[in-house]
């Protein structure tokens, strides 16, 4: 390990004592992890909270072969030290990365295509909430969904940390945004982050309503992290050559597809997971992230929307938090 500053042999760590509610999240002592080929070691400041740790603490979302067992998708801090074949990093610098695992710690070891600078004038806890968000937007909605200036987006969980990313940025690069959102208080946070129209769906169908939003043409583009009975209704609210992109099944990964309406409106229905991606996918993703992105966090143009900071010690609070539902934006864990 060439580079480090003085680094404990131990650390603590958020582990998942048994799959199981909140309170199976418990602190425990841990090696800190050490820097191989082409890995860097962040001493972590803030880690972001996001709904695959609550899906890996209940057993149903495991850490592929080979990273942490530890949760935690995001965080950021400085560079600790430096594994060998890293060119561009340097101990000390300020840095949020997208991680295999391993973010609720005091260290975690990540691979250096998945780190990025702090955007300017950012702390550390806004830095930890944009990687997971920023990566999983960026790829699904601008790359696999194609997204274009003049075109409509309609995300469903417009409050969550994914929907106010993809509000911002969509309407930073000049598309229409429709959101769904499941009462008043989101609907009005989603229009203030620049949502052109907000939809409860508790008390609106969101087809009709995105319809008459757009003049009966439909959505281009539709960010849906239902499924389900959302599916159906996804392929009625889509414009012609619309594009449905799929990042997860809150209400089931099962449904009917009426394909008469998908080669009728020529849809695309696709979808992606991030964590299993290559290292060099993820590269990728970052170098367009800090290209076309970056700039646009470094004036504020976009920005996360931060809903609560927990202590790392607490983390079984951020996620009661996270499955009450009732979070707007992005839950965070302080680790300093």
């Amino acid at each position: 390990m060439a580079n480090a500053q003085k680094i404990p042999a131990k650390m603590m760590a958020i582990a998942i004592s048994e799959p199981g509610g909140p309170r199976v999240l418990k602190a425990e002592t841990r090696d800190v992890p050490v820097p191989g080929p082409g890995e860097i070691l962040i001493r972590v400041r803030a880690a972001g909270v996001n709904r695959p740790d609550v899906q890996q603490r209940k057993g149903a979302y495991p850490p592929r072969p080979g990273a942490s067992d530890l949760p935690g998708l995001e965080a950021a801090g400085e560079v600790a030290a430096l594994g060998d074949e890293i060119s561009r990093w340097r101990v000390g610098d300020r840095v949020c990365a997208l991680t295999a695992g391993g973010g609720y710690a005091e260290y975690v070891r990540v691979h250096a295509g998945s780190v990025l600078p702090l955007p300017a004038g950012f702390t550390y806890t806004e830095a930890a909430a944009l990687p997971e968000n920023y990566f999983t937007v960026w790829h699904n909605v601008f790359e696999r969904g194609g997204l274009k200036s003049g075109e409509t987006l309609l995300v469903h969980g417009g409050s969550s940390g994914i929907g106010t990313t993809a509000i911002q940025l969509a309407a930073a690069f000049g598309a229409y945004v429709v959101t769904t959102a499941g009462s008043k208080e989101k609907c009005d946070a989603c229009l203030k982050l620049g949502a052109d129209r907000a939809i409860n769906y508790r008390e609106e169908d969101f087809v009709a309503a995105v319809k008459e939003a757009t003049g009966g043409k439909g959505a281009n583009v539709i960010l849906d992290m239902v499924g389900g009975d959302y599916v159906a209704r996804n392929y009625e609210a889509a414009a012609m050559e619309g594009r449905i992109v799929q990042i997860a099944t809150q209400g089931g990964a099962v449904a009917s597809a009426d394909f008469f309406k998908i080669m009728a409106k020529r849809l695309v229905h696709t979808g992606s997971l991030l964590r299993p991606r290559t290292v060099e996918f993820k590269a990728a993703v970052a170098a367009a992230l800090e290209a076309q992105v970056w700039p646009l966090l470094g004036t504020r143009k976009v920005a996360p929307v931060m809903d609560t900071i927990f202590p790392l010690k607490e983390a079984w609070r951020a996620h009661e938090r996270m499955e009450e539902g009732e979070h707007i934006g992005k839950i965070v864990l302080d680790v300093a």
